[in-house]
């Protein structure tokens, strides 16, 4: 295995196509493929599904290809040290439910990597979908919660995958409201306060179980109940029809969410916040990056993290 084939892969893989891969690197078709081949062929396995389409990972072309990333960042750390000009492009990707924090702390990972060239991706999903993008190296963070009703099939999911669930903080759970709505004038909320109102949730898809609900209290019913698949189109059925949803209290303002409030929710639960990773690999430097300002935006909103 040399440093050029690690290249050669990130190249393949970001362009999607081998013969694309081949241009912008400036080689021959059959030389990059070549190249491939030989590797596949040191580490006995398949890199890529070969379509007329083009190429995707495999399962073991996913879970190498988040190894040699993690080489060719340390080869990128020796280039700047020693005085090579070029850089590597940064790649990361986060999945997670649709909490504000875990975009605010991507924006500002964005900002602080500073360079011309950088390839993120952020991925707002489904919780089965966030638990499969870690488990199959989509992504190499996924966000989500736990509490005393959903820990116990989602752990028990996560095991299955090979996935760790890292606790981050606790949180009470808050209703999400405009703040125009009646409800702002009251300190706490009941959930009888709450009948009248429309309650607002995300869909889950083909797994919508209550256990993969992204709001606590999923068994309750409610007389009004809309499912939204984004971020957006919730806060603006809250403000369109004095809707709600509940939540981690947590709203970032930078974000353009000044028009919603949070308030305490009066009831006996919490929610665990955390991020999940795959056993099978080490977090890289830019995911480390990325929980440190994660964790520091939840501070600064008064919470505590566990260490």
């Amino acid at each position: 295995m040399r440093i050029q084939q690690l290249e050669y892969l990130e190249k393949i893989v970001e362009t999607g196509s081998i013969n694309e891969a081949a241009k912008q690197l400036f080689i021959s078709q059959p030389s990059l493929s070549q190249a491939m081949k030989e590797m596949e062929k040191e580490y006995k396995i398949q890199l890529f599904y070969r379509t007329k389409l083009g190429i995707t990972l495999t399962n073991e072309g996913r879970e190498f290809i988040n190894y040699s990333r993690g080489i060719l960042d340390q080869v990128n750390l020796l280039d700047e040290r020693f005085g090579k000009t070029t850089t590597r492009k940064h790649i990361f990707s986060v999945s997670g439910q649709h909490y504000a924090f875990v975009v605010h702390a991507f924006v500002e990972l964005v900002k602080k990597i500073g360079q011309d060239e950088y390839q993120f991706t952020l991925r707002e999903t489904q919780t089965q979908n966030v638990l499969n993008d870690i488990q199959t190296f989509k992504s190499e963070l996924g966000i989500i919660y736990l509490n005393d009703f959903n820990q116990t099939v989602l752990k028990r999911l996560i095991a299955e995958k090979n996935l760790e669930f890292i606790p981050l903080f606790e949180a009470k759970p808050h209703v999400f409201v405009d703040r125009e709505n009646p409800l702002t004038k009251k300190k706490s909320i009941t959930l009888e306060d709450l009948e009248d109102y429309p309650y607002l949730s995300y869909e889950q898809g083909d797994t919508n179980s209550f256990y993969f609900s992204e709001e606590i209290l999923s068994t309750l019913q409610s007389k009004k109940h809309i499912q939204i698949s984004d971020r957006a189109t919730i806060f603006n059925l809250m403000v369109g029809l004095n809707g709600y949803t509940i939540s981690s209290g947590i709203i970032s303002s930078e974000l353009n969410d000044e028009k919603i409030v949070a308030i305490p929710l009066e009831i006996d639960d919490s929610m665990i916040l955390g991020y999940l990773k795959n056993k099978k690999i080490d977090l890289s430097k830019i995911a480390k990056d990325y929980l440190e300002l994660l964790k520091q935006h939840i501070r600064n909103y008064g919470f505590e993290i566990y260490e």
